[in-house]
């Protein structure tokens, strides 16, 4: 498995549980407001051994609940069921972060999954125009019925970027998503990145969070 980074320890990655986060080399997604660029070309080798990565599971039992695969899209990894099953032996609870660009990756880890983290990047029928990528939103609604017929636990979030979503779009996924049978949708606020400071976008105004409110329960969640 290519693994382009670790971070050793984070509160806010697995709902609830203190986690470790592997970050996986590649994406085929190409959003503009990638938070991890560096990690998204899958030809670069890995950063991080795999002599590594097994020490740092067997040094953190007892100390970290969890373990996040990220990327990148772990999903792309040829043996990320391997790396599961690594964490899952030593008696972590195990997740990932996911777009939900590939069903047939998701539906074979899924089983050994204890929770997904699900980007939904915008309204199904729009995704290309965030992601650069030909059928991506009709891949993500498939991964997201995969989960919610599959009974792990699961978190829907979106990344506002008011430049590419418009308040218009948020109250249509709101409702698609309530439609589906999810319950509680989380909204990202979008750090805007490069060579000045760090810029957050404002996210949406309380009039739109409440007609949100009516179609799905939904958080706010800043960087």
């Amino acid at each position: 498995m290519k693994i382009a980074a670790i971070l050793k320890f984070s509160a806010l990655d697995y709902p609830g549980k203190l986690s470790g986060v592997v970050f996986c080399q590649g994406c085929p997604l190409r959003c503009g407001y990638c938070h991890n660029p560096n990690f998204l070309d899958p030809s670069l080798s890995e950063n991080v051994l795999h002599e590594e990565f097994l020490s740092f599971l067997k040094n953190r039992v007892g100390l970290l609940e969890a373990i996040v695969f990220s990327g990148g899209e772990p999903l792309l990894q040829p043996d990320l069921m391997e790396s599961i099953k690594l964490a899952k032996d030593l008696g972590y609870s195990v997740g990932i972060h996911t777009s939900g660009i590939i069903p047939d990756a998701l539906k074979s880890v899924l089983p050994m999954l204890d929770w997904v983290g699900l980007d939904v990047k915008t309204c199904f029928e729009l995704y290309e125009n965030i992601t650069n990528t030909p059928g991506s939103g009709n891949y993500a609604a498939e991964s997201l019925d995969i989960i919610l017929a599959s009974g792990v636990n699961y978190e829907a979030r979106t990344t506002y970027d008011s430049r590419n979503i418009t308040e218009s779009d948020l109250i249509n996924i709101a409702r698609v998503l309530g439609s589906r049978g999810v319950h509680k949708w989380v909204i990202q606020e979008c750090i805007i990145r490069g060579d000045e400071p760090p810029i957050p976008i404002p996210l949406p105004p309380q009039t739109v969070l409440s007609e949100i409110a009516t179609y799905i329960h939904v958080e706010l969640r800043r960087s």
